[in-house]
């Protein structure tokens, strides 16, 4: 059974309906509800389309955020081999919000990136919910300059509501550790590629994600900050959220069209969580056509990184 979102209450209600039918009929007791179950079966799917043609910013941020979405290690367990994972900054400590480490991505060596959010009570405590501090973007510049000794291509996979914002990170310079991050992503000599796929916060994402080539998935979201935290700051009232996201222009398909991003990965009806093993599937098809066109290019990896960036907000 699916962790429903609020506006997903009516296809809540029809599937209930249909586990009930499902349930007396396999109680055996003669009643056949086969074509009763076929009916609501349809037309939930035809409500969840529904649903989903016509999200709202707002919405599109829960789905985003939703507990069941497939995270970071899901992707890197069904995309990669020989993955091996590097620890630590050589300066602190470990920061298990951000996965870093080196793999092959169909038979070829890539270095990986991303943020980890975690899956249940225990692993979202360990990886602090996705959200890094100074400790885990100067692991992300250790693993990019390793990449760039080796040439090898960086594969990062976004999904943090935004970097850390406690009183240990910024005694540690978590502004200072994001610009180098950054800065680490500008200058790779080799072709990198980023994939937003749950919520895409602030620096916290831009960190990882100046890439060569950005995608998102339908329904990630991409923003300068949150929406709860741009409410506070301009109505002093977190709870207008939805009038924030509205406002923002966080959606995929609102960044493709000013240029923030190169593309828009499909995801299945009803969203990622519903099927994680299609989103992942499509998500590596992507990464994989980026590379090859990148890698045919052949052209200077930085100088296309410096003019994309460059190019945003141009012309609008």
């Amino acid at each position: 059974m699916f962790n429903y979102l609020d506006f997903e209450k009516p296809v809540a209600d029809v599937d209930a309906k249909i586990a009930e039918l499902r349930r007396l009929q396999a109680d055996g007791n003669g009643v056949d509800f086969s074509e009763e179950i076929a009916k609501l079966e349809k037309r939930s799917k035809d409500m969840l389309r529904d649903l989903y043609r016509s999200l709202t910013p707002w919405d599109k941020a829960k789905v985003a955020r939703h507990a069941d979405r497939p995270h970071c290690l899901d992707y890197v367990r069904k995309l990669f081999t020989d993955f091996t994972p590097l620890a630590g900054d050589r300066n602190f400590g470990e920061d298990h919000a951000i996965i870093g480490g080196f793999a092959r991505f169909n038979g070829a060596p890539v270095a990986i990136l991303g943020q980890e959010k975690g899956d249940d009570t225990a692993s979202r405590l360990k990886h602090n919910f996705g959200m890094a501090r100074p400790e885990g973007y100067r692991k992300a510049v250790r693993i990019m300059e390793l990449a760039d000794r080796f040439k090898t291509p960086l594969v990062s996979l976004v999904d943090t509501a935004g970097a850390y914002p406690g009183i240990g990170a910024e005694e540690r310079g978590q502004a200072e550790a994001i610009a180098r991050s950054t800065a680490a992503c500008l200058a790779l000599k080799s072709p990198s590629v980023s994939v937003i796929i749950g919520e895409g916060g602030s620096g916290g994402a831009i960190a990882i994600a100046t890439a060569n080539r950005v995608y998102m998935l339908e329904h990630a979201i991409y923003s300068v900050i949150s929406p709860e935290g741009a409410a506070s700051i301009l109505w002093h009232d977190s709870t207008r959220a939805k009038d924030a996201a509205t406002n923002m222009k966080i959606t995929a398909q609102d960044l493709l069209d000013m240029k923030v991003i190169d593309g828009i990965i499909p995801e299945p009806l009803g969203g990622a969580h519903r099927n994680a093993d299609a989103v992942i599937e499509a998500a590596g098809a992507r990464i994989q056509s980026a590379l090859t066109e990148m890698a045919q290019s052949k052209g200077d990896y930085r100088e296309q990184r410096r003019e994309k960036f460059l190019a945003i907000g141009r012309g609008l």
